[in-house]
């Protein structure tokens, strides 16, 4: 299977106009706002905030008219990058009415992780081959490591991943491909939609929060019969932060276990515990970019930033 050469977006360089905009769950209060708008200064550039950025309607920042106009606002206007303010619940009933085509006529950073990820798997089908970066939401603390790894992802254009020391050799081997995945919920629940992106040839990487195992074990076997993951390269799981029994014993399936069970059934090498999920210190993964897994030595590095 062929899929399109990443098309890495200019880079965010100093001075560069940043819209932040809330696409699923709402802020908690003006301080987290404020931060966000600190943490785009932080890299020199200019923090745009989106009009509906502090609205809530209930679990959602606003309805979805007022958190799909702020985003589709932010695709058509100049504005160099779209930094989504934190994640939650919301994006994916967004998805029907976003300018796609926006992103293709001029490609432009999309950062952001957890509930983003429905916009960067709708966003490897509907603009194909773009690079979006599954990344820290503004709002949140970003520690050296993390400013450090999102900094080379989006302003310097360098590996941001590399060694993960503390990450666990499940199955073996090296594998190359393009990068995919992100929240296991979220590509569980768009599986059979149309916005599910085609993960043949893929380095599929995931993370999650708050779920028991049994539900982890239930969203990768759900990928796995749907063929979701048919034909991928290898199987990374960062982090399954706050999952009863992740680490496993007295009996109990492991996270290990169970990444290692589905790595089993599709011939591929796998790891667990690299830098990526609800973690402070993480990765930011330029997705849809190649990149090149060692499963032994625990390494994960990514080729080429190309702008386009």
């Amino acid at each position: 299977m062929t899929h399109p050469d990443p098309i890495w977006p200019p880079a965010l360089a100093p001075g560069a106009r940043v819209a932040l905009v809330a696409p699923a769950g709402p802020l908690g209060d003006p301080v987290e706002l404020a931060r966000a708008e600190a943490n785009a200064r932080a890299f020199g550039w200019e923090p745009v905030v989106a009009p509906n950025a502090m609205a809530r309607a209930g679990y959602l920042a606003g309805d979805d008219a007022a958190r799909l106009g702020d985003l589709n606002a932010a695709l058509a206007d100049d504005v160099d990058g779209v930094w989504c303010l934190r994640g939650g619940y919301g994006a994916m009933r967004l998805l029907d009415g976003v300018d796609w085509d926006a992103l293709v006529r001029r490609p432009r950073a999309l950062i952001g992780f957890s509930d983003i990820t429905a916009l960067h798997l709708a966003a490897a089908v509907r603009a194909p081959g773009l690079v979006s970066f599954h990344g820290p939401t503004a709002r949140g603390t970003l520690t050296p490591f993390s400013h450090e790894s999102l900094g080379r992802a989006v302003v310097a254009r360098v590996d941001p991943c590399g060694a993960a020391p503390d990450a666990a050799t499940v199955r073996g081997g090296r594998a190359e491909g393009r990068l995919a995945g992100g929240n296991l919920a979220l590509l569980a629940a768009l599986a059979g939609t149309p916005y599910a992106p085609r993960l043949a040839d893929a380095i599929v990487v995931l993370e999650d929060v708050g779920e028991p195992m049994y539900r982890v074990d239930r969203m990768l076997r759900q990928l796995l019969l749907a063929d979701a993951l048919t034909g991928c390269r290898a199987l990374v799981f960062g982090h399954c932060t706050d999952c009863a029994d992740a680490a496993g014993g007295d009996g109990r399936h492991s996270l290990a276990d169970l990444v290692g069970e589905a790595a089993e059934l599709l011939g591929v090498p796998a790891v667990v515990g690299v830098p990526v999920g609800h973690i402070t210190d993480q990765w930011t993964l330029p997705l849809g970019a190649r990149a090149e897994l060692d499963a032994d030595a625990r390494t994960l590095h990514v080729h080429g930033a190309t702008a386009a």
